[in-house]
């Protein structure tokens, strides 16, 4: 099949097997059926797929993101000794995991194209990923609380596994609180994946955006706590933080300082 092909099968099951779907007309123009595939995977309750299906996806999800460009450590700059900053797409990053800003459900967003962090994940892993945080929560029979996190793996993404946490959502003024919950996501993440026996680790704005934690007070805490893990634990666990907006790279940028020549280290 070509992507055209890929792209067509895959917008047809899916409206397919939804009966209240059935009168939704399929765009002729590229753009506006690659948007119409996103809305209908973020709609999609966790439930069985076909074989084909997940044949198909995967073949088209795993080309659209080698048209995007994958990213590597060894195509970062170093800002301070096995910590990185990359300004960009999380979902192109090849690092041992990646960190998904998740929602207590864990299911990832079910609004058509969002713009959060947690829609761009699910929607360029594939529906399997929200099969498998499903079963997750399913074992968990509750929500997911702040400041722990998941793991899961990444399926189409360029990166071997997914951490999912969950950070404090404020409502007004931070509190002590909100600062010890967002701390305690990324050293849960870090102790995840030195568990799992990770060499490399990406984290996005946790909390930031939707969560509206304030977003130099979030990098402060988020810089913080991994140059904290870094100095109890002796497992060269590398960071990257990944930004998405200028003004976010400005910050960590700032806070961050500058390292040597900017240059990884061999």
């Amino acid at each position: 099949m070509t992507q055209t092909e890929r792209l067509s099968f895959l917008i047809k099951y899916l409206i397919h097997e939804n009966s209240q779907l059935q009168s939704i007309g399929i765009p002729a123009e590229e753009s506006a059926r690659k948007r119409l595939l996103r809305s209908l995977m973020n709609i999609r309750p966790p439930k069985a797929v076909s074989k084909k299906f997940l044949e198909v996806q995967d073949a088209y999800l795993q080309t659209e993101c080698a048209k995007k460009g994958v990213i590597s450590l060894s195509d970062l700059s170093m800002e301070q000794p096995g910590i990185y900053l990359w300004k960009g797409d999380i979902t192109r990053l090849s690092t041992d995991a990646i960190v998904n800003a998740a929602n207590s459900a864990m299911l990832g967003c079910f609004v058509p194209c969002h713009g959060c962090i947690d829609n761009a994940i699910h929607s360029a892993a594939g529906v399997e990923l929200r099969l498998e945080c499903s079963s997750i929560m399913e074992k968990q029979a509750g929500e997911e609380p702040a400041g722990k996190a998941k793991i899961t793996k990444a399926y189409n993404l360029p990166c071997r596994y997914i951490l999912h946490t969950v950070g404090p959502i404020i409502q007004g003024t931070v509190t002590r609180q909100d600062c010890r919950l967002l701390s305690d996501c990324y050293r849960s993440c870090l102790e995840l994946a030195a568990a799992y026996q990770l060499k490399s680790i990406a984290f996005c704005c946790i909390s930031t955006g939707e969560f509206h934690f304030p977003n130099d007070k979030a990098a402060q805490i988020a810089i913080q706590a991994v140059q904290d893990y870094q100095r109890k634990n002796q497992n060269d666990l590398e960071v990257v933080f990944n930004v998405f907006k200028d003004s976010d790279y400005t910050i960590y940028k700032h806070l961050l300082g500058s390292y040597g020549d900017g240059k990884k280290e061999n």
